[in-house]
């Protein structure tokens, strides 16, 4: 797509975050806030995106699905005729149709009538901050996707309007021949900003080890990220890795899991995970052994076994395991306290452990830091740590 920039799914939150940010500064100065486009294939996560910020950031969110909607007025609300009464006094209303009666009882005139929109009901109770998400907007009837324009625009439909600091979303699939969307022309694409989501292994893994994917999936995929394509989207995956997480020991179950992946990812990738397990690649250390389990020398034998040494060292599993002592020790830290054994084991993992090299080491203090710094500090107490935080 043309004048966008592509975005992993953490990057699209700061993004987001930013966007929130500037719409609220320039609403306060009487602007209309700016609508973002989120463009990308599906399974990858735009609208898990949209709604884990509105959670972070305490904002609603509400989601349409444009392309399941088949009455207009389900999205914009249906027409109303609306009446202006006056008083004795000559002040002057707007109320419906069903308040006349009681307004004539009370002495009140009509003076005039107009046709108006009552506000749908998906709105409706909704007070300040939040997100409309316009999802699947290219795939929706043209009606829909003319009607929305104002709101795009002017964050209001005829006779009503979003409330203060609501934020438009919409997210779309490609329009590169693989998707049955609607072609957006210059007019509509200039009425907001767009980016691109893209598919980051890593960032993924951060959140398959937050919400509990099996560790031996996480390590097939961090290992085989071009897994990941168009036709095998991280949410099928998922769906897959989520249907054989039960099952004990991978190689007494593989032809049921083969039989799960052709159906779910397709042969190829099945048959690359199945090479996985034959390789015995799903034995590779846990984070959580690495990080809890009392023996050290248990644990550095675990990792020289899985790593290997010398001739037979494998700095992809060096590469992997890093990464899930990283994603493991951040989703702890984030669910609670981090012991002091925790802060101790991940020392003498980078300046006690030939089975990372120094890059490796140096990167999990710094992302270890980087990502929670008040509960890792006391890693900056260890004078080797320290050392090789500053080079």
């Amino acid at each position: 797509m043309s004048n966008s920039t592509q975005l992993n799914v953490d990057e699209l939150k700061d993004f987001l975050k930013h966007m929130v940010k500037n719409n609220q500064h320039i609403q306060n100065e009487g602007k209309v806030p700016v609508a973002v486009n989120i463009e990308g294939d599906a399974g990858l996560g735009k609208t898990s995106a949209i709604i884990q910020l509105g959670k972070e950031l305490g904002m609603d969110v509400v989601k349409i699905n444009l392309s399941q909607i088949e009455e207009l007025g389900d999205l914009v609300g249906f027409p109303v005729k609306e009446f202006k009464i006056s008083n004795k006094d000559g002040q002057t209303t707007w109320i419906n149709e069903n308040q006349v009666d009681a307004a004539m009882k009370k002495g009140y005139k009509i003076v005039d009538k107009r046709m108006s929109h009552a506000a749908p009901e998906w709105i409706q109770g909704k007070g300040e901050g939040g997100f409309l998400v316009l999802d699947d907007y290219t795939r929706a009837d043209h009606r829909f996707m003319q009607a929305t324009m104002e709101l795009i625009d002017r964050q209001e439909y005829i006779s009503w309007s979003l409330p203060k600091n609501w934020h438009v979303i919409l997210t779309t699939n490609p329009d590169n021949g693989d998707y049955q969307v609607t072609s957006l022309d210059d007019a509509q694409r200039t009425r907001f900003i767009s980016t691109e989501v893209k598919f980051d292994s890593n960032v993924w893994a951060r959140w398959a080890e937050t919400v509990g994917i099996d560790g031996r999936c996480i390590n097939f995929l961090l290992m085989n990220p071009e897994t990941v394509t168009k036709k095998v989207n991280p949410r099928s995956i998922t769906t897959f890795f989520n249907s054989i997480s039960s099952i004990p020991k991978f190689e007494d179950q593989l032809p049921l899991i083969n039989m799960i992946g052709d159906g779910s990812i397709g042969e190829e990738p099945s048959a690359l995970f199945a090479m996985f397990i034959n390789n015995k690649l799903d034995k590779i250390i846990s984070p959580e052994q690495i990080l809890t389990n009392d023996d050290w020398n248990y644990v550095k034998g675990s990792l020289n076994s899985c790593i290997g040494v010398g001739d037979d060292f494998r700095a992809d599993i060096s590469s992997i395991i890093s990464t899930r002592i990283i994603n493991y020790a951040l989703v702890t830290a984030d669910k609670g306290s981090v012991s002091q054994k925790m802060i101790d084991r991940i020392i003498s993992l980078v300046t006690d452990c030939e089975s990372f090299t120094d890059d490796l080491r140096y990167y999990m203090v710094k992302e270890i830091l980087n990502g929670n710094k008040p509960k890792f500090q006391k890693l900056m107490l260890n004078q080797k740590v320290v050392q090789m935080t500053i080079k």
